[in-house]
């Protein structure tokens, strides 16, 4: 049983799946807050945090803790964003990394991150042999080892849920202890004055013979790591986009306030001398040792549990897109839904480097690869802001700063824990790309690359070929506009801008009889001018023909084979009727060649109003109501709106007509709707009765958004305007718009 969705499965099923819970089974606090707080707070923590302060001082390691958890917090706060802009799938960090850059990307960054996770296990273990020998020195190490390990194998295989269950209990412990450090500050333990900043003497390893400022953050930063043990479960989370989030950055937040306090208890409760020289300062001070004992247990416990959980996950999604050869059969699920396959992999991994007994020499190169994948996911919501695209709707935005700092914050920290293997790092990264390239990987989804490749110029373009030639996720608003006079461009001046900013194009297309078209040529150009003033891409010809539908076939025709190529045709209908056969054979051939269409009818009247409120209709959709990922003639219609909504800061509804027994189906199916397409600023609206009587009912808007009829009737189309007391703009799709990409 493979629990990747189909081609074939309907959206409406995601969004039952997603409500049923049947598999997506974990909730905000099970599955993203508790593992992700249990793996923050560690063993540096409980053996590590008094000699940071011991060395830096208590306003020196206050910044150095806040340091870390600016660089992690920015992180999350990207990793929030580009969660709600996608349908995470499983593999955390490596779903989103592939769903935005690539298959090859997310691979690249996918494989060090599993080995990461993987060996993070091993070196879990002993830390919790270390913590188990310090209380009874008599026990054999190896053993020690394996029945922990056996411990973890055995509940990671029995059940994600059965370890959750556990992650509780240990949250108890960790709990209890942290308690028994807290009450020590009524009972006059805290007697020290504070040295607010050190002298950094060092360690008693090296004879105190002195340290670095950032020799002691680079000891520190890795208690402030794993962010991802919540979002490694993405594939089995009821709502990922509101759990990752919030799980995340409230465990962040609690972790950040116990670091900060323990800080403040530290630089109290002893000596500094004794802070740089015993790394057993808290279980020493602590009211009741064995509490701090079972939370230093605890606390390696439950981080080894949160990764011999999430990595198989991670496993199971790189064989999911056949990442290395052979890979699917770690995509394959037993009947209660884990990845055995994955596991038992996973498994013989952690216990052939059991075996090895020390992996202190490579223990840096996993922080990096744990480095080298926040940088990432940092560097794909800068890239998605920078590139600005319709399909990037985050409903949790960020400032841009917050991913540029993340990504050079991660870079910075790299370098400065340890350069050598930082480019050893990047090195296996960059080497496992370019094995991936050349495997032509089929790319399952839509993603961001092909805008990206198109916005650095001619060598992406070329890129850009090699990808699926229909992306929808790189959808942006190409108009192709006609233009038989400067003025009636005039009056769709606001419109067209408004459509297409601020990633879109124009093309304007003159049309010019015999005579002198001098006139027509300047201003066209001045048009373009002003549209480039308002930062608007725009391009102007004019085209010698008495035959305004030729000409317009033409330009279709001709503009096909482009690169930027227009993807709309902007057509004005008039009051009067002298164009209308044109208009008709032009609608035809914009059909025929693939091209979507708007047609406005303007407002003689009111204009567009005071361009604060956008209308949109779409068909009822009985007697089944199902909400697929083919929407009709709504697609375009829906972005159209959006754009409109989002240039003029304005109101935007969605309105349905029906017939008074399917109210609530119809609500209901708009709320999935609009939810599905990250539109939650978007109001359901539900008129009962015949459209006539609908049209003219329904809440007034300055635009009014219809779809464009296969035959219309353009007499009836005018009449709209005063139906609805505003302009209308007639839609039709050109099949290659996807309001949920």
């Amino acid at each position: 049983m493979n629990n990747e969705i189909t081609e074939e499965t309907t959206l409406q099923e995601q969004v039952d799946e997603h409500k049923s819970g049947v598999q997506q089974k974990y909730g905000t606090f099970g599955g993203v807050f508790v593992p992700t707080l249990l793996t923050i707070l560690g063993v540096i923590l409980f053996l590590r945090q008094g000699w940071v302060i011991g060395n830096a001082g208590l306003l020196g390691g206050w910044l150095i803790i806040t340091l870390a958890f600016v660089i992690v917090t920015f992180t999350a706060l990207s990793m929030s964003c580009i969660t709600t802009n996608i349908r995470i799938k499983a593999g955390g960090a490596y779903s989103i990394i592939s769903q935005s850059l690539g298959l090859e990307v997310g691979g690249s960054v996918g494989v060090p991150l599993y080995l990461a996770q993987t060996f993070a296990i091993t070196m879990y273990i002993f830390g919790f042999r270390e913590g188990w020998l310090y209380i009874f020195p008599g026990h054999y190490a190896i053993l020690v080892d394996f029945i922990v390990f056996g411990a973890l194998f055995g509940i990671a295989f029995m059940s994600a849920k059965l370890a959750f269950r556990i992650q509780y209990i240990i949250l108890a412990v960790i709990s209890g202890a942290l308690i028994s450090v807290g009450i020590t500050v009524f009972t006059g333990a805290m007697e020290h004055s504070i040295q607010w900043w050190g002298a950094f003497p060092g360690t008693p390893e090296n004879g105190f013979e002195g340290i670095s400022f950032w020799v002691v953050f680079a000891v520190l930063f890795p208690a402030a790591t794993g962010i991802m043990a919540g979002a490694n479960m993405s594939g089995e989370l009821k709502n990922p986009k509101k759990s990752i989030p919030l799980g995340t950055i409230s465990a962040i937040v609690i972790s950040y306030v116990i670091y900060m306090a323990s800080g403040y208890w530290f630089a109290r409760v002893a000596p500094v001398d004794e802070l740089v020289s015993n790394y057993n300062v808290m279980i020493d001070y602590a009211l009741w040792a064995p509490a701090v004992l079972g939370g230093l247990l605890g606390a390696t416990f439950s981080s080894a549990l949160a990764s011999i959980v999430g990595a198989p996950r991670i496993l199971q999604a790189l064989g999911d897109h056949r990442i290395f050869p052979g890979g699917e059969i770690f995509s394959k699920l037993s009947e209660n839904g884990e990845p055995r396959h994955a596991i038992l992999l996973t498994g013989g991994i952690v216990l052939a480097t059991l075996l090895l007994r020390d992996l202190n020499t490579i223990a840096p190169l996993i922080t990096m690869f744990f480095l080298i994948t926040y940088m990432m996911i940092n560097l794909v919501v800068f890239v998605e802001q920078w590139m600005n695209m319709i399909s990037f709707r985050p409903t949790f935005s960020i400032p841009r700063f917050v991913p540029f700092i993340g990504t050079a914050g991660c870079l910075f920290t790299m370098f400065i824990i340890n350069s050598t293997f930082g480019l050893i790092a990047l090195g296996f990264v960059v080497l496992t790309y370019l094995y991936l390239t050349n495997r032509k990987l089929k790319v399952p989804y839509g993603d961001m690359r092909s805008g990206l490749f198109v916005s650095l110029a001619e060598w992406a373009a070329k890129r850009v070929s090699l990808l699926p030639e229909i992306n929808e996720r790189a959808w942006k608003a190409n108009l192709l506009v006609p233009v038989r006079s400067a003025r009636e461009l005039r009056g769709s001046f606001s419109l067209i801008r408004n459509l297409v900013y601020p990633k879109g194009s124009v093309k304007l297309v003159g049309l010019s009889g015999a005579g002198d078209d001098s006139e027509l040529r300047d201003s066209l150009m001045d048009f373009s001018m002003s549209f480039s003033r308002e930062n608007v891409y725009a391009r102007w010809s004019v085209i010698d023909s008495d035959n305004f539908e030729e000409a317009i076939l033409n330009s279709l025709q001709t503009l096909q084979g482009t690169f930027f190529r227009p993807n709309i045709i902007f057509l004005r209908l008039p009051n009067h009727k002298s164009y209308d056969e044109e208009i008709h054979s032009i609608i035809n051939q914009a059909r025929l060649n693939n091209m979507g269409i708007q047609l406005y009818v303007e407002d003689t009247i009111a204009q567009l109003g005071r361009s604060s409120s956008v209308n949109v209709w779409m068909r009822e959709r009985s007697p089944g109501w199902d909400l697929s990922m083919e929407l009709g003639n709504i697609d375009l219609a829906l972005l159209t709106a959006y754009k409109l909504k989002m240039n003029w800061n304005a109101s935007m509804r969605l309105i349905t007509v029906v017939d008074e027994s399917q109210v609530e189906q119809a609500y209901n199916y708009l709320e999935n709707l609009l939810d599905a397409a990250r539109l939650p600023d978007v109001q359901p609206h539900v008129e009962i009765g015949t459209f006539k009587e609908a049209i003219q009912n329904a809440p007034q808007a300055d635009v009014d958004l219809m779809g464009l009829p296969q035959d219309p009737d353009l007499d009836e189309l005018r009449l709209f305007v005063e139906r609805t007391q505003s302009a209308c703009v007639f839609v039709a799709d050109s099949g290659n718009e996807n309001i949920l990409a």
